[in-house]
This record gives C-alpha cells, sequence and structure tokens, in this order.
C-alpha cells in the first residue's frame, strides 16, 4: 500500500480535489444513512404497530452504536490508518442494508422484524462511527492540518448533503417499490463506496505517544457538550419531522429534511473562511442563535411554509457549530491523537442524537409534536451562553499566555 505526505501547502486545487474526493466517502455513508430516515419512524409506528417512543429508540439506536463506537474507531484511524477505517465502516454500510432487507421480509411477524431492523441499525451505527472519523483524519492527514476546518466542513457537507438527497429518495423508493429496494440501494452504494476508497492512496501513520481515551475526552469535554446541545435540534427534526407533518396532515414532510440539508450545506459553503476570519467560539455563539429561531419558529408553527423556514433556519444554525467548536477542540491535543480527539468530540454528537429519539417520543406522546421543538430550541439557547463563556476562558487564557 502506497503512503503519502501531506500536498505543498502552495497546491490549492490539489488541496480542494483531496478534501472533496475524502468527504464522498463520508456522502456515500450518510446516504446509506438517509435513504431509510423518512421511511423508518413510519414504518415502526404504523406498519408494526409501535409507539412513537419505540419508533425514536428504532431511529436513535444508530447513534448509540455510534457513541459506542468512537473511541474504537478513533484508535483504529490513529493506529490501523484513517482508510482502513472508511473500508471497514463502508463494508458495514452494506451489511446494514442487507440485515434491512430480511427485516422488511418479516414485517408480518412485528416482533421479529423489529428486533432485526434494530440489529441492522447498530451494524449501521458503527460503520457511521468508523467512515466519519476516518474520512476526516484520512484528508487531514492528506493537505496538512492546516486545513483542518475545511475537511471538517466539507465532511459535514457531505453528511448533511446526502442525508438531504437520501430522505426524499428513499421516500420514491418506497412508494414504488417497496422498503426491501431501500436495504438493496444501500447495498450497492457501500459496494460502490468500498471499491473507489481502496483506488485512494493512504496517508502515514504518524508516530508518537497516544493518549489515553479518557483524557482525550477530559480535554473537548466542553466543546463536545456544546456539540450535544446544538445536535438535539437536528435530532428532534429527523426522528420526527414526518410525524408532526402527518399529525397536521401536511404535504411533503420529506422535504422539510430535504430543506434542512441543503440550507446546511449552503451555509457551509458561502461561510466556509468564517471560521478561519473570527474564530471557533464566535461562529459556534452566533450559530446557536440562528438556530434557537429556526426551532422555535417549528415550534410555533401554525402552517407548513412556517415549519419549513424553520426547518431552513435550524439547518443554517446548525451548520458551522460542529466545525466551529470542533476546530478548538483538536487543537488541545497533540497531532497523532487527532483521530481520538474527533471521536471524543464526535462522541457528544452521538449522545444526543442517542437521547434525543426517546425524549423527544415521550415528550411528544405527552404534550404533541409543537413541544419536541421548543425543547430543542431550549437546549440551542443553553448552546448560546456556553460558547460565550468558552470564548470569554479561551480570550483570558491568550491574554495571561500574552503577559507571560
Amino acid at each position: 500500500m502506497q503512503l503519502t505526505s501531506p500536498i505543498a501547502p502552495e497546491s490549492p486545487r490539489a488541496v480542494t480535489f483531496h478534501i472533496i474526493s475524502t468527504a464522498f466517502f463520508t456522502f456515500v455513508c450518510y446516504l446509506t444513512i438517509g435513504l431509510p430516515l423518512a421511511v423508518l419512524p413510519g414504518y415502526v409506528n404504523i406498519d408494526l404497530g409501535y409507539s412513537t417512543v419505540i419508533a425514536g429508540f428504532a431511529i436513535s439506536l444508530q447513534y448509540l452504536a455510534t457513541m459506542l463506537s468512537r473511541p474504537q474507531a478513533g484508535r483504529i484511524a490513529d493506529t490501523v490508518g484513517p482508510k482502513t477505517a472508511v473500508l471497514y465502516g463502508l463494508i458495514g454500510c452494506g451489511v446494514s442494508g442487507a440485515i434491512l432487507v430480511v427485516a422488511t421480509l418479516l414485517s408480518h411477524i412485528p416482533l421479529l422484524s423489529l428486533c432485526i431492523l434494530m440489529i441492522a441499525r447498530l451494524v449501521l451505527g458503527y460503520a457511521e462511527s468508523l467512515v466519519g472519523t476516518g474520512a476526516i483524519t484520512w484528508g487531514i492527514g492528506r493537505v496538512g492540518a492546516v486545513h483542518t476546518a475545511r475537511m471538517i466542513s466539507w465532511n459535514g457537507i457531505a453528511t448533511y448533503g446526502a442525508l438531504a438527497v437520501g430522505a426524499p429518495v428513499g421516500v420514491v423508493l418506497v412508494h414504488a417499490w417497496g422498503l426491501p429496494v431501500v436495504g438493496l440501494t444501500i447495498v450497492a452504494l457501500a459496494a460502490m463506496g468500498y471499491f473507489l476508497a481502496r483506488l485512494k492512496q493512504a496517508t502515514a501513520i504518524i508516530k508518537g505517544e497516544h493518549l489515553p481515551f479518557r483524557n482525550v475526552l477530559r480535554r473537548v469535554l466542553p466543546h463536545g457538550f456544546g456539540l450535544a446541545l446544538g445536535s438535539i435540534g437536528f435530532g428532534s427534526i429527523a426522528t420526527f419531522i414526518t410525524l408532526f407533518y402527518a399529525s397536521h396532515h401536511w404535504p411533503n414532510a420529506a422535504f422539510a429534511l430535504s430543506v434542512f440539508g441543503f440550507c446546511f450545506v449552503g451555509t457551509r459553503l458561502v461561510f466556509s473562511s468564517a471560521i478561519t476570519q473570527f474564530g471557533g467560539f464566535r461562529v459556534a455563539t452566533a450559530s446557536f442563535v440562528v438556530e434557537t429561531i429556526g426551532l422555535m419558529m417549528l415550534g410555533f408553527a401554525p402552517a407548513p411554509w412556517v415549519a419549513m423556514c424553520g426547518a431552513a433556519l435550524t439547518g443554517c444554525g446548525f451548520a458551522l457549530i460542529f466545525p466551529a467548536l470542533g476546530v478548538e477542540a483538536v487543537r488541545l491535543v497533540p497531532q497523532h491523537n487527532r483521530g481520538s480527539a474527533l471521536g471524543a468530540y464526535s462522541l457528544f454528537l452521538d449522545v444526543a442524537l442517542g437521547i434525543t429519539g426517546p425524549l423527544a417520543g415521550f415528550i411528544a406522546s405527552r404534550m404533541g409534536y409543537h413541544e419536541v421543538f421548543l425543547f430543542a430550541s431550549m437546549a440551542a439557547l443553553i448552546g448560546v451562553g456556553l460558547t460565550v463563556v468558552l470564548y470569554r476562558r479561551s480570550e483570558r487564557a491568550m491574554g495571561n499566555m500574552s503577559v507571560e
């Protein structure tokens, strides 16, 4: 296997090419996640006859698996290589699609179908962890740490762009041919991504003492908590926007996910240099404010167009939270612990999404779907305060260093 070093900083086209071509594997992974995202809650709730809490849990189980596997994914990326992590993850995506096919063919046995479906979600969650951490580490290793913010941003563009495309396509596939075809499509996409990833050059593994994961986790804890607060809004939309629309008999629920995704991608493209220009904490604070407003619009939405605007603003607000706080978090560890730092930081995204499904399902069952989004807006509002505190603490630390 041929190993490469970061390309020269005076090659901007090469930098962009390697960033985008590596983020492509994240796109493939999240396309396999997005395809069933808008149809699985309805399948569990309506076809299998289980409650909204169970429907939310079935979606969130994937994020629980991702959360539990983050430490291992980070270690694989740091010690075996990020390319290997991506290859393992794409295999997992394909396996999850095959298991999904089996689950849907057994829909006449609801409990068995649900159990097999949950196995598929667990496998997909582990695969997501490997590809997400591996692709970012692979890209940074190829273009250099100076482009960390760009690599994280493009990885997020690939992530939510894939979700935006995958959700409505999944609905179309189900309406035309049924849910088993979604599983077969996932297998085909994963196989394509795997063979393309094998053709791409690996990067050299950076040698050095690897910090225990708990030490890395402690360093990125405040930044990760901020990411978790911002992720609750996305989790609420991803899990319950379709049932929210259905409760009002509004059409085009899947397109609300698409609007969220497209606004997310657009914000990252337009404001890609904002983090470098203004700093991670300032950008994160502004992003939390926008996300809070968007979620409040969803919570009080009297009509579908208001809800769509709320989803759009939420996408705009959430877009830069991950890279803004992530850049600040990665700076806290040595270079050879970068994969572990990204894994530890991303862990908080998984925790938030894992908790959001059943918690939001409980809120929906007791109060209603509007309250789900109002709850998420309160979390984003707390995020505003947290990032302000982190920014002031960072400024004081830099001031003390200048005095010394």
